[in-house]
């Protein structure tokens, strides 16, 4: 159970907040407008190579990543609706954000599909 919490909920609410924070940042740039779609670039990269990097040297089943994936889907949902939707009272849910949610759980579930078909 302590690698599970670790994988789902620190490493998915680690994710999180980084992409939380470089949003913030962006928040006074002249890239305001379309932070999203730069966060979803910039970051798609940096969340495969610490997820890969984080399971490398662990066997687990595609079902282990797939559970991994859903938990970070939900932390992503909740804590962007607490911290964005609610703290800026802002209209936040467009393509970029469904698209990142996308990846938020196709990233572990694609890094898991690597992982094991690397082992074979």
């Amino acid at each position: 159970m302590k690698a599970w919490t670790k994988d789902a909920l620190c490493l998915g609410t680690f994710l999180w907040l980084i992409g939380y924070l470089a949003s913030l940042v962006l928040f006074f740039t002249p890239f305001a407008e379309m932070m999203g779609w730069v966060l979803t670039a910039v970051f798609t990269p940096v969340t495969i190579a610490i997820t890969w990097w984080w399971f490398r040297q662990r066997h687990l089943p595609l079902i282990y990543f797939v559970k991994v994936g859903i938990v970070w889907v939900v932390i992503a949902v909740v804590l962007d609706y607490l911290f964005i939707v609610l703290l800026f009272q802002t209209a936040y849910y467009s393509t970029h954000v469904f698209l990142y949610y996308a990846l938020t759980f196709l990233i572990p579930v694609g890094i898991g599909l690597s992982l094991n078909r690397a082992r074979e």
